[in-house]
């Protein structure tokens, strides 16, 4: 729990001069702010004269028990402001040209780092936005869990056990005895949050810092973490900085908001406030940057035969047990019997949990997972087509990644993975001649022909993002799986993707399959609406109509969670 508000290891009378003033109460001042950042300034780089500043003089604090959200583009510096907090960035790349970062009243950028060990996790605990990358993949979750008991406060194993069993049946974690031995790859993406979550909160943390803690996670999913992490502020009375570009999560979570681009704090109100009044150009645009309906209406009577269709599409995983003899004791069901059908030009989303079966049935109608079933593309049976056959029909239907930064070789130049389909299925392309279409789809999608010798790792992710869409765009496909493209993207930059994926379907005649958690992205760009949950569709239908009317008690679900903060 949290200590006395009369004290904090300060003088009550002491409230630093960069807070605001604060109501008296007795004639006395309240104490000062948990957390206080003044006039902090970022830059990364070994030598001084080769530093690149990436944050510019941002002041803000945050209040025992208080709930402060930080919002931005990609590059805006609010993950790197928030790390410095607990000084998680390379000692010997970053400087601190400017300010200082006051917890409790005692400037963290003074610490050595045997202080520091003492209060990450203890004092101050972070959620990371992906848990995958931040749990080690070597060690049982269990193992990782006590780890801060252990260390922080002295516990026993067993103690240390018992503590964080309960953590994980408070954060909703099923079976948390059997979950406690597992591995994190067994784990779903909300469960492996819902473990970083009991990870952080194991010592009563009094500041949580939250990076994206929900992004790339249903909608169901989504609201039942951010519900955790307020049921538990409220709880322990911590307080908590909420990193995300997601606005509805804000509206919904934060008291207060502040709003960062390109290193700078640009504006900060309560959160009623700002969304009722914003001030800033730029916060005007970010609230104008939610996805609205861009898809006119599809007709299907100038279509009559489908470009793709799915038929009894089955894809079952055995599930295995015993040390050698590895016996079949039953099946993962994550494709069960769907029948689908998609026209040439038109968009159908795939919207459901994860876990659903919506990725796997993507890659079974494109041939890349095994399955069982009539698959028909444009009147060739895929199916029964090996790889050989196969191989020639893949430049018309393609895939976009939901991560291009893991999609994309970071060892290849973006000439080389835009055009590295043109060598394979246009071998009689001349060199200067891909190049002229590399060049030209690069400009279709909104890039510039200088960054034909650039990597991947030298983009934003927004840019990788349309890097990825052009190397599937270039081979001219009849259809595209889309599997959340937009996910990870900040709101500004979803809209201008979603606006270039329609463009660039109109242009091309193509077909979309899209696969998102976001039904606000699904609702902008799709004709008809697949729901799925447990490898079957429960409902499906035209877009509007399914928005409007829902039959199916899942969808409703889907549909609340979704809309949870919109007006």
């Amino acid at each position: 729990m949290l200590e006395s508000k009369t004290c904090f290891g300060l003088h009550p009378c002491f409230t630093p001069h960069f807070l605001p003033k604060k109501t008296m109460t007795n004639n006395l001042p309240l104490p000062p702010s948990l957390l206080a950042i003044d006039n902090l300034s970022v830059a990364f780089g070994r030598y001084a004269q080769h530093r690149t500043q990436v944050v510019h003089n941002v002041s803000f604090h945050i209040d025992p028990g208080e709930k402060l959200a930080l919002v931005g583009e990609s590059g805006s510096g609010k993950s790197v402001t928030a790390l410095s907090v607990l000084q998680l960035h390379d000692p010997q790349q970053v400087a601190y040209p400017s300010g200082k970062i006051e917890f409790q009243g005692d400037n963290i950028l003074t610490w050595e780092e045997a202080r520091l060990r003492k209060i990450r996790g203890k004092d101050i605990a972070m959620i990371f936005q992906e848990p995958m990358t931040s749990l080690n993949p070597v060690y049982p979750i269990g193992t990782q869990l006590m780890e801060p008991l252990l260390i922080h406060e002295g516990l026993s194993k067993a103690a240390a056990r018992r503590r964080m069993l309960e953590l994980l049946e408070r954060t909703g974690i099923p079976e948390p005895q059997k979950r406690f031995d597992a591995y994190p790859h067994t784990l779903s993406g909300g469960q492996r949050q819902r473990v970083m979550i009991a990870m952080a909160l194991a010592c009563h943390p009094k500041l949580l810092i939250a990076d994206e803690p929900t992004t790339a996670l249903d909608v169901t999913i989504q609201i039942q973490i951010i519900e955790l992490i307020e049921e538990i502020q409220k709880e322990f009375g911590m307080a908590v900085l909420l990193i995300t570009h997601d606005l509805n999560m804000v509206k919904r979570f934060a008291q207060r908001i502040c709003v960062m681009q390109n290193g700078q704090l640009v504006e900060q109100a309560t959160v009623t406030k700002l969304f009722a009044e914003p001030q800033h150009p730029y916060t005007q645009h970010l609230l104008n940057s939610q996805p609205t309906r861009i898809q006119t209406d599809y007709d299907y009577a100038t279509h009559p035969v489908p470009l793709l269709e799915g038929h009894q599409v089955n894809c079952h995983f055995p599930i295995k047990q015993g040390t050698f003899l590895k016996r079949t004791t039953g099946f993962i069901k994550a494709v069960d019997n769907i029948d689908l059908h998609l026209y040439p030009g038109e968009t159908v989303g795939i919207v459901g949990e994860s876990g659903s079966g919506k990725t796997t049935l993507g890659m079974c109608l494109l041939r890349l997972q095994d399955c069982a079933g009539a698959i028909v593309f444009d009147g060739n049976r895929l199916d029964q087509l090996n790889y050989r056959q196969l191989r020639p029909l893949r430049r018309h239907f393609q895939v976009v990644f939901q991560d291009p930064y893991s999609s994309l070789s970071p060892r290849l130049t973006v000439e080389q993975i835009v055009g590295e389909g043109l060598e394979i299925h246009y071998p009689y392309l001349n060199r200067s001649q891909r190049r002229e279409r590399i060049v030209q789809i690069l400009k279709e999608v909104g890039l510039q022909e200088d960054m034909l010798w650039r990597y991947p790792h030298e983009f934003s992710g927004g840019q990788r993002q349309r890097i990825a869409i052009a190397r599937a765009v270039i081979l001219e496909p009849q259809l595209i799986l889309l599997d959340e493209p937009t996910s990870a993207l900040d709101v500004s930059v979803q809209k201008q993707v979603l606006e270039l994926l329609k463009n660039l379907q109109e242009t091309h005649q193509m077909s979309y399959l899209f696969i998102s958690h976001d039904l606000k992205v699904i609702r902008a760009m799709s004709h008809r609406i697949i729901v799925m949950r447990h490898g079957q569709f429960v409902e499906h239908g035209e877009t509007e109509q399914l928005f409007t009317g829902p039959q199916h008690p899942y969808t409703k679900m889907l549909l609340q969670a979704s809309l949870f903060t919109v007006n």
